[in-house]
């Protein structure tokens, strides 16, 4: 038989199954993290007055990835645990498999500035350029959602604010995280 057309083998090394392992528990941990968040954020929209203050948690759903990636630095990985924790969110929200993409798409912007480094330089201050990105994106695509044009510029002034610092916010927080789970021994490389 020809070699044509045959698979080659994955490198145990690419994906080894403790980095697999770890991204499973982070994307658990997420999903279970972001099942009260995410029905909190249900109740807020729900109601006029406190449709702005849900923004305050927006930043929740870019922890898990940011914990994945300053933790693991690999490629993905933030997306794969975006793709867990969207799953384990399935059965917990209102929403379903709508949790799937709604994870993937926050996911994907912690991922996009390290894309575009292709993955060879782990510098802090992209993870904050991804959560500028998100929080941005965020704000143009649900402006007519939250009906922001019917409101005063300071509302709209402070639905960008609120935003933008709880992806900021939230962004440090899972740096502080994964840096404090790295000095207890979680990711190495072996």
């Amino acid at each position: 038989m020809s070699g044509q057309g045959v698979a080659r083998p994955v490198s145990p090394r690419r994906f080894p199954t403790t980095l697999l392992l770890t991204c499973a528990a982070l994307g658990v941990a997420g999903g279970l993290m972001l099942a009260p968040a995410n029905w909190l954020s249900t109740v807020l929209f729900a109601f006029p007055p406190t449709t702005i203050l849900s923004m305050a948690i927006a930043g929740l759903w870019l922890l898990p990835s940011v914990i994945a990636l300053r933790l693991l630095r690999r490629p993905l990985v933030g997306m794969l645990v975006g793709l867990i924790a969207g799953l384990v969110l399935v059965p917990l929200s209102g929403y379903g498999f709508g949790s799937i993409a709604t994870n993937l798409w926050w996911a994907a912007f912690t991922e996009l500035p390290f894309l575009f480094v292709l993955w060879r330089y782990w510098g802090t201050w992209l993870h904050y350029v991804g959560a500028a990105l998100a929080a941005v994106a965020y704000v143009v695509l649900s402006w007519f959602t939250y009906s922001m044009d019917t409101l005063g510029m300071w509302a709209q002034i402070a639905f960008f604010a609120i935003t933008f610092a709880s992806c900021l916010g939230t962004t440090a927080l899972g740096i502080l995280i994964a840096d404090r789970l790295k000095a207890a021994g979680v990711g190495r490389r072996r």
